[in-house]
């Protein structure tokens, strides 16, 4: 059993997803492993990871436009140390997922045809938001 680990840095602009699958599939197929699991795990609070299609942007901005609803500034939160978005930041990465895991097969990520890696900030400054990618198999 192999193992590799990789530390990037995505960077944004506000709230919105961002794409980093090709970062993805370059460190896997740069590890060397042929069949198994990548982790992918964001070290924050008030941003997550999805999977999601990469096809039609009007999908990404749909899903931005949902969950500002669902989680709204404005709200009598009692978290208002860091500002106004940062508590309805923290109810949407609760919502969607700091970890994710992606088969690896024949040294290929098993995506699908439409299916994207995504940092979904919810922030609305920019932020350099830190991923650990971890790479299991042989």
């Amino acid at each position: 059993m192999k193992q590799a680990l990789h530390s990037l840095t995505v960077p944004t602009r506000g709230p919105g997803l961002y794409d980093f699958t090709d970062a993805a599939v370059d460190f896997a197929r740069g590890s060397g492993i042929e069949n198994g699991l990548l982790t992918c795990f964001i070290r924050h609070t008030s941003a997550s990871l999805v999977i999601q299609e990469n096809a039609d942007p009007d999908v990404l901005k749909d899903m931005q436009d949902f969950f500002a609803r669902i989680a709204t500034h404005g709200m009598n939160y009692r978290h208002t140390a860091e500002g106004p978005d940062d508590m309805p930041s923290h109810i949407r990465a609760a919502l969607t997922q700091t970890s994710l895991g992606i088969p690896l097969s024949k040294g290929r990520l098993a995506l699908g045809t439409w299916q994207g890696i995504y940092v979904f900030e919810h922030r609305d400054a920019p932020h350099r938001r830190e991923l650990t990618l971890h790479l299991i198999g042989d």
